[in-house]
């Protein structure tokens, strides 16, 4: 042992000192300091000296140290119970183990404002009551002392180093006689001090290989260290191999090789067709020990002896006492000093219940229609300091032969679980409460002085039940005593574990049936004084403290919880006083009672004859039983009087141990394998081994009954001898239903054990009792757990209680309240998943509680093998209570689902426990050339292709055909048409700003090519940057560029308000374009040379400036006519979503045909009249914005976008007042409509807007169809007059400004479900709408006249068959030429703009989009007659992620998140190193950023089983959108990466 302890020393912070330096910036200088401090005490000696500790540095205990204790007692002297010391040092030692393959685990960042430091003078602990009620809080366990073989042990010594032995690690050591358990604590000190270890300067994370993860133990002398680098960040690279400098890139790499290292064997081999995924299904382990004992037998009680006096009832018992002995005592009552404050006798009881009965029947309701009938339910509410009052009501129930149903008094209007208990009262058809003065004054009341309804509650009368508020009854009326009989006798609530409420009946038989059988187990006489700290309105208290003891004339001490709450050892002084033979307590009572017994000289126990230990069923408790009888053996405790039972609601007394007077009869003791107790196999295991579970015997079965048990899930078969089952009992003494469910009775209360043959063992029923457990040798039973704390994680069964008693093993006391913790599993993914919340104590740092919370994990993961999904740490006191102060399991579980925990720390590991996601893709072969091709058939598949109508065959009255060029058209519609009007401009008010007719348009930008010719001096050919706001301007120009020769560059001008980030993109253009001059208006002119612009930019190296507003009068010589259709006519610029720059050379050639396609396929004429509301800068917009009507005539109302910021109404009123039928407009526009006019449909309808006459509402996009805003958009104005049909949306990329558009004629849009399984493996596959994992996607609009596409797959180039998903290809007349770069990487030219098909037709040149879709062909017909071929594009290939050998589209993971919690406003996800990084926009207070945490894990491992590596929470904004409303993900990766996006929080998951 001494050298054990001595060992146990060093386990130091081996395994957390990695931990300390994960906080973030810590300098060199501060690092050696800190690390001075913590390693200090246990420098390395030279080698040859023994690593342990040499024994003199191992001071005695001082009076210093109790000093100590006495001192801090009450701050901390509660926080300590329910430890299991064999348990603790178990989990030590396993902690230990994890030391040498440590990893360094990145821990969470954390805005400043989120740590907020409590003040200790300002905080209130916590109650730490919690253990006490059955919610699943870890009932007793306090200091487990080693064994009475071991001789006597310096008990007060150890006790006071238990509590405090985490002060210092010198002071802390006890005398080695105390063995094993000193050295735990001992261990626990240690380790929040010191750690040595070879690797204590932080891990290399970068260059973490495998000869990394064993460490040395024994320290090689710290000189020759190197100087640590923190995190190494100069060597970190992205996975483009960007270098990256910065802390977040550093954790990422941490984390990345935490889950390097195998944690959970490989998954296995499974079998998936074609693109079928398969989570995988838990295969038993065929290793796993299994049942082999014989089957058991059915248990028999005694025989219930029935005594002559026995009352027939108990109703006829109390009126027995209530004449004979009046004034025997009955129950005394406690102030909160411990004072007895009422003494009710039997006499009173009698006459006072009498009274209560006489008043329910009689006084309640009218003579003709009493409110309250014989039979009726009637609630009670009263407080627990007041048990007489609860007695004679109790009492009084009886009497009138109405049913109790005693619930706790209702705090406030939402107190946790208030509404199912309202949902009981309701369902049991209660109308009147029974309460007290007292209690009905301190009801929450209305202004009015009403009480008001509780929330899910029924109307109730609430009665006052003092005999002030009574009628005395008159003389001849007598209550009705009856024998006992099948009537219902009380109903007593039940909590289950999803937290509904449920109220067992039971009948009178049982209950005097149940007295009886106490009494003869107890062997309870009359006149014996009894001490109850127990809740007296249900459970052990009230069958032992309310009814049991009046029928056998006892003297209960009532102990209120309010008074054990001041002083713990009130029932241990009461038991003393009253020199009582018997106490009902919980653990927890026997804990603090030690823990506060120091102060007291005078206490004798010897009267005890038996101490009844409510929770002696949980496994937990018998260390605070045996710690108790350690301390107390001296004041007179013998050992035979503990008493251990174990009881149900629905079971009443399951069993209970036997008072007896033999003292050399030990009790039964099992020491199980935890391992395989997961199995529920029996395997008793030596103390030495790390995962055992120590229970005692909670004695024999009741008299008069019969216990069996049977498997907990399926048939119920009788178990196996070394099974561990579900008990059930057949009895009378027992409830009988749940009342008003007959279905849940029915599994429960009417139960048939079958034999393995198949027949039932009795045909009696059985109840089951909801308790886990075996019946051992003797008959003794032992219970392992509740059904209700049973978790089973991939078919392992875990209980909640054996997971708490780990984590609190885990050194607590200084990270969380003991008690205040609460473990459930939420089902995630097809498994149970364990989640762990506990409140955190004030005073602990960040660093600390993360550094336990990873201990915990390790410890859980070593003990229990089984992985922590969740841990979570509340701020003290904020978790839901019962109303005995324990956690509210069922309402902690939902907050935590709904993300309203709030938790200030969160860490989740869902890399070691979700072992079941479909093995990862591999890539099959396509099909290649050497496949049969027969006609349009790839191996059994229709070819993906299709076309727009075919230009050359349409005959139209097309005159703008005759030209080549747009200068010309516009020249030849001056001449011919010169007062129509091309252009009309709004402004904000929806008047007209400014309009064009075609002379006018001639004539200004003749005056604008004579200015680029004289001031400007440009030669035909030379680029011109045009920044001007969306207008006419614009158009003027660009056409004056044509008329000079020059080409035209459209560039969106400098944001004024925000001149830093809009200007040097602005600049970039002007550069890469190469533009020779810069053409503007006066105030942009001004603007461009402002202060502000020169702090953004170099200003001197613009070109020349020209500013439009100022023009020469004259006309040019002559107008250019460009050479060759080929030319360039103008460069289009537009940034990607990846943040790309890309110009495209647009010809004349391209520019016409355009033009041409887009008039034939909207029908635009000279009378039509179009409403355009998009940015004109690039792509569709421009050209629809600039181009379109001076080649087809119509006119073009413009509307520009910003406008509709001041008035959202702008852009649909215009289309109404104008009777347009043709508009476009972009998302951004659609988003701003269905936000901003939601509310005002009715005010818009009454100003006469009507959307009637639009026939079609195309969205210009570059991206998948938004069918949800669409959808919306469509719903939202169907009112005003929108047709549903008319809103679609076209496709353009960078290759072709405009592949799909919804025309007048053809079919309307469709929209498909596919499955987004087989998406993933660029497969489509149809399903029904509403299906699971089903996508709706929306066509892309139809492909315009003179459009070729066909899909191909993007890796080998082969075409492929409609059922895939490809990139789309595209040839057309209108393709852009090729990119304009300064850089000429002509590989990226060749390859997007000139790819041929790597097999089939191998001659036709096409355009790649950089798009993946898929082509089906529907049963519409064409406007040509054939079969209609719809696009529909899934999503842009660079934006794609490669995530587990599968294809991800962001836009699916970010709508699965947004759905996830109401406060997330929008989402943005990208990958880096193989790591999913999910970015949320939080809109709430920042403390609710980490309930957002597991929520987003929980929503993409259900809907796209990937893990999220990191959750980043930001404010709203955060996340980049580009002109389009698109979002850009890869510039908020590099502010991620570069730390630039201060997050709220930054949760990397395990």
């Amino acid at each position: 042992q001494k050298g054990s302890a001595a060992r146990l020393c060093l386990y130091p912070h081996l395994i957390d000192f990695p931990f300390l330096f994960l906080a973030g910036d810590i300098t060199q200088k501060g690092y050696e300091k800190k690390r001075s401090k913590l390693i200090g005490a246990y420098l390395p000696q030279p080698p040859g000296v023994d690593q342990a500790l040499p024994q003199e540095r191992r001071t005695p205990v001082t009076p210093s140290s109790s000093s100590r204790y006495h001192r801090r007692r009450s701050s901390g002297s509660r926080d300590e119970r329910y430890r299991s010391d064999v348990h603790t040092e178990a989990v030590q030692a396993a902690l230990a183990k994890h030391k040498e393959r440590k990893m360094a685990v990145p821990m969470p960042s954390k805005r400043r404002s989120l740590v907020v430091q409590t003040s200790m003078d300002a905080y209130t602990p916590p109650d730490t009551s919690s253990g006490s009620e059955d919610e699943g809080s870890v009932q007793g366990d306090s200091q487990g002392t080693p064994t009475s073989s071991q001789g006597s042990i310096n008990m007060e010594h150890w006790i006071s180093q238990a509590i405090h032995g985490s002060t210092t690690s010198t002071t802390s050591s006890s005398s080695t006689q105390s063995g094993g358990s000193g050295a735990a604590h001992r261990l626990a000190d240690v380790m929040a001090q010191t750690h040595i270890e070879n690797h204590s300067a932080p891990p290399d994370v970068t260059t973490y290989t495998s000869e990394h993860s064993i460490q040395v133990e024994r320290p090689q002398g710290s000189t020759a260290r190197v100087a640590p680098k923190y995190g190494n960040a100069e060597l970190m690279e992205t996975g483009d191999g960007v270098p990256v400098s910065s802390r977040v890139s550093a954790k990422i790499q941490q984390l990345v090789n935490t889950l390097k290292r195998p944690k959970r064997p490989p998954l296995r081999e499974f079998f998936v067709d074609d693109f079928e995924e398969l989570l995988e299904v838990q295969q038993p382990d065929p290793n796993q020990p299994k049942p082999e004992g014989a089957q058991m037998l059915a248990m028999r009680g005694e025989q219930l002896g029935v005594v002559t006096n026995w009352p027939p009832s108990l109703e006829a018992a109390l009126q027995r006492w209530g004449t004979i002995s009046p004034k025997a005592p009955c129950l005394t009552t406690m102030d909160t000093n411990g004072k007895p404050l009422y003494i009710l006798t039997y006499g009173k009881l009698w006459t006072r219940s009498m009274k209560v009965a006489y008043n329910i029947l009689h006084k309640l309701g009218t003579k003709q229609e009493p409110m309250v009938r014989p039979g009726d339910r009637v609630t009670l509410v009263f407080p627990n300091n007041d048990p007489a009052a609860f007695m004679v009501a109790f009492y009084g129930c009886l009497l009138a032969e109405v049913v109790p149903v005693p619930i706790e008094v209702p705090l406030t209007r939402k107190d946790a679980g208030s509404q199912q208990i309202g949902f009981l009262l309701g369902s049991c058809g209660v109308t009147v409460a029974l309460t007290s003065d007292a209690c009905h004054k301190g009801l929450p009341k209305s202004p009015t002085g009403e009480i008001p309804q509780f929330k899910g509650w029924p109307k109730l009368l609430w009665f006052v039940t003092e005999s002030k508020h009574l009628s005395k009854p008159p003389r001849d009326w007598f209550p009705h005593i009856k024998d006992a009989n099948n009537d219902t006798a009380y109903i007593e609530y039940k909590t289950c574990k999803d937290g509904s409420v449920l109220g067992v009946t039971v009948t009178r038989i049982a209950l005097l049936t149940h007295c009886q059988a106490l009494t003869q187990a107890c062997g309870y006489t009359e006149a014996e004084t009894i001490v109850n700290v127990l809740d007296f309105k249900k459970d052990v208290g009230l069958w032992h403290g309310i009814l049991t003891s009046v029928m056998n004339m006892m003297h209960v001490i009532s102990i209120p919880y309010s008074l054990m709450k001041v002083n713990p050892l009130s029932w241990i002084q009461k038991v003393c006083q009253y020199k009582a033979k018997v106490a009902c307590v919980k653990s927890r009572d026997m804990h603090w009672a030690l823990v506060a017994h120091r102060d007291q000289r005078d206490i004798n126990l010897s009267s005890l004859r038996m101490l009844i230990v409510a929770d002696g069923a949980n496994p937990w408790s018998i260390s605070s039983c045996d710690a108790f009888l350690n301390v107390f053996q001296s004041k007179g405790l013998r050992q035979e009087v503990i008493c251990p039972c174990a009881s149900s609601p629905e079971a009443l007394t399951v069993a209970i141990r036997r008072p007896t007077d033999d003292s050399n009869q030990p009790p039964g003791r099992g020491v199980l394998s935890m391992h395989g107790l997961t199995y529920g196999v029996i395997r008793v295991d030596s103390e030495e081994k790390l995962s055992v579970l120590t229970v005692q015997d909670v004695g024999l079965v009741m008299p008069g009954a019969i216990m069996c048990s049977v498997k907990p899930d399926g048939i119920p078969q009788l178990c196996k001898t070394d099974e561990i089952g579900e008990l059930c009992v057949c009895a009378i003494a027992t409830g009988t239903s749940y009342y008003g469910l007959s279905g849940m009775t029915k599994n429960t209360f009417e139960v048939f054990p079958m034999t393995s043959s198949g027949g039932p063992i009795t045909e009696y029923p059985f109840i089951r009792t909801g308790l886990l457990g075996f019946i051992g040798p003797g008959g003794l039973v032992f219970v392992i757990g509740k059904m209700d704390g049973l978790m089973v994680v991939s078919g392992r069964r875990h209980n909640a209680d054996d997971i708490v008693a780990t984590a609190l093993a885990v050194e607590p006391m200084k990270f969380v309240y003991r008690g205040r913790i609460a473990v459930f599993s939420v089902s995630v993914l097809h498994d149970e998943r364990i989640v762990i919340v506990a409140e955190q104590r004030p005073d602990s740092t960040e660093e600390d509680s993360f550094q336990w919370m990873s201990r915990v994990l390790q410890a859980i993961d070593s003990i229990h093998q089984v992985g922590v999904y969740c841990l979570a740490l509340v701020p003290a006191n904020t978790l839901p209570k019962t109303p005995l102060g324990g956690i509210h399991l069922s309402e902690t579980k939902q907050l935590f689902l709904e993300g309203s925990l709030h938790p200030c720390n969160v860490l989740m590991c869902p890399h070691t426990c979700v072992t079941n996601l479909p093995k990862p893709r591999q890539k099959q072969p396509e099909i290649g050339p050497a496949s049969v091709m027969v006609g349009n058939l790839v191996s059994g598949k229709r070819i993906a292709q299709a076309s727009g109508r075919d230009l050359g065959q349409i005959e139209d009255n097309d005159q703008a055909r005759k030209f080549l060029f747009l200068s010309e058209v516009l020249q030849w519609r001056a001449q011919t048409t010169p007062d129509h009007v091309l252009y009309t401009l709004l402004n904000c008010r929806g008047t007209i700003a400014n309009s064009l007719t075609c002379v006018q348009l001639h004539k200004r930008a003749e005056k604008i090519a004579v200015m680029l010719m004289e001031r400007g001096h440009l030669q035909d050919g030379d680029h011109v940057a045009l920044v001007y706001p969306p207008g006419i301007d614009l158009i003027a120009a660009f056409y004056g560029c044509l008329y000079a020769g020059c080409v035209p560059i459209t560039v969106r001008p400098p944001h004024p308000q925000n001149i830093a980030t809009t200007l040097p993109t602005v600049k970039m253009i002007v550069e890469v374009s190469r533009s020779a001059c810069l053409m503007t208006t006066q105030l942009i002119c001004k603007l461009l040379r402002s202060r502000e612009a020169a702090a953004a930019v170099d200003v001197r190296t613009w070109p020349p400036v020209l500013d439009t507003d100022d023009l020469p009068k004259k006309r040019p010589a002559q107008i250019y006519k460009p050479s060759n259709p080929e030319t360039l006519a103008y460069l289009d610029f537009s940034v990607s979503t990846t943040g790309m720059l890309a110009g495209v050379k647009m010809s004349h050639a391209a520019t016409s045909a355009f033009c041409r396609s887009i008039k034939l396929q909207c029908e635009l004429y000279p009378s039509r009249e179009v409403a355009i509301c998009l940015d004109p800068y690039c792509g569709l917009g421009f050209v629809l914005w600039c181009l379109c009507s001076v080649y087809s005539g119509h006119q073009s109302i413009l509307i520009p976008p910003s406008e509709l910021e001041t008035n959202p109404a702008l852009w649909l009123l215009a289309v109404s007042q104008y009777k347009v039928r043709d508009t476009f407009c972009s998302y951004s526009v659609m988003e701003l409509c269905t936000k901003g006019l939601g509310s005002q449909t009715e005010s818009l309808k009454a100003r006469g807007l009507d959307l009637s006459r639009v026939r079609t509402c195309v969205v210009v996009a570059e991206e998948r169809p938004r069918i949800a805003l669409t959808q919306s958009f469509s719903k939202l104005f169907k009112d005003l007059g929108l047709h549903p049909r008319a809103v679609s949306t076209s496709l353009g990329c960078r290759v072709n400004l405009a592949i799909c558009l919804q025309g007048t004629s053809g079919p309307d849009p469709t929209t498909v479900y596919v499955d987004m399984r087989a998406l993933r493996h660029d497969r489509v596959r149809l399903v029904e709408r509403g299906s699971p994992h089903s996508l709706p996607l929306m066509e892309s609009g139809k492909i315009l006249p003179g459009v070729r596409i066909i899909i191909a797959n993007p890796e080998t180039k082969g075409p492929l068959g409609d059922s895939h998903l490809g990139e789309i290809w595209v040839h057309s007349t209108h393709n852009a030429s090729g990119y304009f770069t300064i850089y000429g990487d002509e590989s990226l030219q060749s390859d997007h703009f000139n790819s041929r098909l790597s097999f089939g037709d191998t001659q036709t040149i096409w355009a790649r989009t950089g798009y993946l879709g898929f082509l089906r062909r529907t049963e519409l017909t064409d406007a040509n007659g054939e079969r209609h071929d719809a696009l529909y594009v899934v999503g842009a290939l660079d934006e794609a992620m490669e995530l587990r050998g599968m294809r991800y589209h962001p836009i699916d993971i970010e709508t699965s998140v947004i759905r996830a919690h109401k406060s997330i406003t929008e989402c943005a996800v990208f990958t880096w190193t193989n790591l999913l990084v999910v970015v949320v926009e939080l809109d709430g207070s920042e403390q609710e950023a980490l309930d957002l945490v597991p929520l987003v894990t929980n929503v993409v491992l259900e809907e796209h089983y990937l893990i999220v590596g990191v959750v980043v929470v930001v404010d709203i904004g955060v996340i980049p959108i580009n002109s389009r409303g698109e979002k850009q993900r890869m510039h908020l990766r590099d502010g991620f990466l570069a730390d630039q996006l201060d997050p709220i929080y930054v949760a990397y998951n395990m």
